[in-house]
């Protein structure tokens, strides 16, 4: 059965680093685009930054320069560095895998996205 499971959250103070481990089986990357998202209490789940078609990495605006999204093939783990945090980054962070589908090309099935159970990260002033 896939499994994707997030590890490596906590609490650090403004300025620090954390890095966000997904272990996941079953999930290929040549079959699947695999991202970070985080959810603040009462929203919904945004996204952080994703591993999309061809390698491609994207970031949401407010963690652009700060985040890096990288990926060990071998070891079948997802990461997301994250140095110079804020409290506004406090957020459970969660791990999710997108099918590759191809149509007119390819492209990543979000309606189909896997989630992993979450990780807690908090960051104090």
């Amino acid at each position: 059965q896939a499994q994707l499971v997030e590890s490596g959250g906590g609490s650090v103070q403004t300025g620090g680093s954390l890095r966000l481990s997904c272990a996941h089986s079953g999930y290929t990357e040549s079959s699947y685009c695999m991202g970070w998202f985080r959810q603040f209490p009462g929203k919904a789940r945004e996204e952080v930054a994703r591993i999309v078609i061809d390698g491609k990495t994207t970031y949401a605006e407010p963690v652009k320069g700060r985040f890096t999204i990288s990926q060990d093939i071998t070891k079948n783990i997802l990461y997301l560095q994250m140095n110079n945090l804020t409290p506004g980054d406090t957020a459970m962070y969660y791990c999710a895998a997108d099918p590759k589908l191809s149509f007119f090309g390819p492209y990543c099935r979000e309606q189909e996205r896997a989630w992993g159970q979450g990780t807690q990260v908090t960051v104090s002033s």
